[in-house]
């Protein structure tokens, strides 16, 4: 897997063992044409479409999504932190479900520079250090997905258990085992992951003992298992409950909570189904009952687009669990306008330092600062 969400992580070019050797047949990074062997099954492939498109499409697609991840994933961590305050178990896990994205989109301006030129220019340690915060927010953004959503089922229909487990407290405990789990399952990536040179061509790839197809397949499940089966499985169960006692209710909110419901579902479906396909039909070719050249063209171009897929997901989280609610919308109107204000006040400041307001608007300014930043502290 690791070779496979190594071309998540490079967008494509970043991986350069998939599943044999893999060279370049000119010495020029820009000559986009690679021939991947298959040595026990005797068979060339040139897979030249490949690196074209990422250097061409995903360099522009990486930036708007580490804009948009950045900003949105930001801002929910500035409400919950200054204005909201982490008050109850569902902010706990909305704080780390941030953080995790963040995480995972953090290796996107490398990628980005890694998809223009095709060579890893920032070291053996940023090689570690890229690969492993890629995987450690890959599983911990999935983990806080499903334990929000069990969370909601508790809330919803054991009511009566949730008001004594549903605290802070526990909420942080479980944050840190399922940051400990993310981590744990992370280690394979730093310790394996490594920056080689080939031919003048400069990679951050996995090598593993003996070069063994047996830890890639591991690391291909591992994967499918705790980042696709176990959370579908949760939100399953979590959401067909919610979806049953949401039915016997006759409050105004009833359909706006079910329309959430199956948001969320949906769009864990569609955005992180397609990666989980492409890395079990990898698994597949690591194990060779895969093995002809036009689908590995095509399973490396999937694997491309379900990257992509995978990165938007981490944008539309702050829409889906933070944005829609009441309250945090409140928060958020509420942060901005005071954010307004004080960009008001400084204008006004700057004017009567410029000698452009009379007495009177200089001390209504100075006045209403003063009680601005007291409000603030």
């Amino acid at each position: 897997m690791e070779e496979n969400l190594t071309y998540l992580l490079d967008g494509g070019g970043f991986e350069d063992m998939l599943v044999g050797d893999m060279s370049p047949t000119s010495n020029s990074s820009a000559a986009y044409e690679y021939r991947f062997f298959y040595p026990e099954l005797d068979i060339s492939c040139d897979l030249e479409n490949i690196p074209a498109f990422s250097s061409t499409f995903l360099p522009v697609l990486y930036s708007l999504l580490f804009v948009a991840g950045l900003v949105g994933n930001a801002l929910v961590i500035w409400i919950l932190t200054v204005f909201k305050k982490v008050r109850a178990m569902t902010d706990v896990y909305l704080l780390n479900l941030a953080i995790s994205d963040l995480l995972f989109v953090f290796s996107l301006p490398f990628l980005v520079q890694y998809s223009i030129v095709s060579q890893w220019t920032f070291g053996n340690a940023m090689c570690k250090i890229i690969s492993s915060a890629y995987f450690i927010g890959f599983y911990s953004s999935t983990f806080f997905i499903t334990i929000m959503s069990f969370d909601r089922y508790l809330a919803i229909v054991r009511s009566v258990y949730a008001l004594q487990v549903r605290t802070t407290a526990y909420g942080v405990i479980t944050s840190l085992v399922l940051w400990a789990i993310a981590i744990l399952a992370s280690t394979p990536d730093l310790i394996f992951f490594q920056e080689t040179n080939n031919n003048n061509w400069t990679k951050c790839t996995p090598h593993y003992p003996d070069s063994n197809n047996g830890w890639k397949t591991f690391s291909n499940f591992e994967v499918n298992v705790l980042g696709w089966l176990i959370p579908v499985s949760v939100l399953i169960f979590c959401y067909h409950s919610i979806l049953k006692n949401l039915q016997k209710c006759h409050t105004q909110n009833k359909y706006k909570a079910m329309k959430l419901v199956f948001v969320v579902v949906i769009v864990f479906f569609l955005f992180w189904t397609p990666v989980n396909i492409v890395i079990f039909l990898d698994s597949l070719r690591n194990m060779y009952i895969i093995d002809d050249c036009q689908t590995s063209q095509k399973l490396d171009l999937a694997m491309e687009v379900a990257e992509v897929l995978s990165f938007i997901h981490c944008c539309l989280n702050p829409i889906i669990y933070a944005f829609v609610g009441e309250k945090f919308k409140k928060h958020l109107r509420e942060a901005f306008r005071r954010y307004a204000h004080f960009l008001l006040i400084c204008k006004d400041y700057r004017i009567f330092n410029g000698h452009s307001l009379d007495r009177h608007s200089s001390l209504q300014a100075t006045s209403s600062q003063s009680s601005f930043v007291g409000s603030v502290l």
